[in-house]
């Protein structure tokens, strides 16, 4: 069945207001999404995209067309009126940046065995206009995926001088999902998280060396 036949997921609330904004939100960032067959027909997968800037968890919510990609969003958002019942139907939920929060870590594993699918930057924090591969990673999304059994699909958003603006070309690279089984997870071995978290960002930066490496070749559209 094509994507086009599939019942798409996600909250009504958040089909409208992506059926409403994605038009908006294509012509005012210029977006390609790059291979997007590679998205997953069934939820229930963690997405895993290099850092860039604020905007990237609307980039990736308007490449995946079928599912509604659930975001972590810091507490003190959701004390602001209006904002906090707004950004909750879009699907994102609070967790303490100030230290470990289990509450938010056992929220996301849930989101993902329910069939949802969760977004997480393994970088933690944004890097506008740096290399990815020389920043460093934190173990959340290896320790969503691993505990809740999840494959995952790397994304990586490329943008002139790594940052997107307004009218200027971004693309967002949907690469091929990664079997849980193929991460051999042992939950009995030390630095797991960290040998997980390597193996998925290795992913994420090849996809967007790939990339840029086809456009040397090609020539990028201005």
């Amino acid at each position: 069945m094509s994507k086009q036949k599939q019942k798409k997921q996600g909250s009504r609330f958040f089909r409208a207001v992506y059926t409403l904004l994605s038009g908006v939100v294509k012509l005012i960032f210029r977006i390609k999404v790059v291979d997007p067959e590679n998205e997953p027909e069934k939820g229930g997968f963690v997405v895993c995209a290099n850092h860039t800037s604020a905007l990237d968890p609307i980039l990736i919510c308007y490449a995946f067309r079928l599912h509604q990609v659930c975001f972590m969003a810091k507490k003190e958002l959701f004390r602001i009126p209006l904002l906090s019942g707004l950004i909750r139907m879009l699907g994102a939920f609070p967790v303490d940046r100030s230290g470990n929060d289990v509450g938010a870590i056992r929220n996301a594993v849930s989101i993902v065995e329910e069939g949802r699918c969760l977004g997480v930057f393994p970088q933690g924090h944004r890097y506008p206009g740096v290399d990815p591969r020389t920043t460093k990673t934190k173990n959340g999304a290896a320790l969503i995926a691993t505990r809740a059994g999840a494959d995952v699909v790397p994304v990586y958003i490329r943008c002139k001088k790594g940052k997107p603006k307004l009218f200027r070309r971004t693309y967002v690279i949907i690469g091929e999902r990664i079997p849980f089984e193929s991460f051999e997870y042992d939950r009995e071995a030390t630095g797991e998280y960290a040998r997980v978290t390597d193996i998925i960002f290795d992913r994420v930066c090849s996809l967007g060396e790939a990339f840029s490496e086809n456009i040397a070749k090609e020539g990028e559209s201005k």
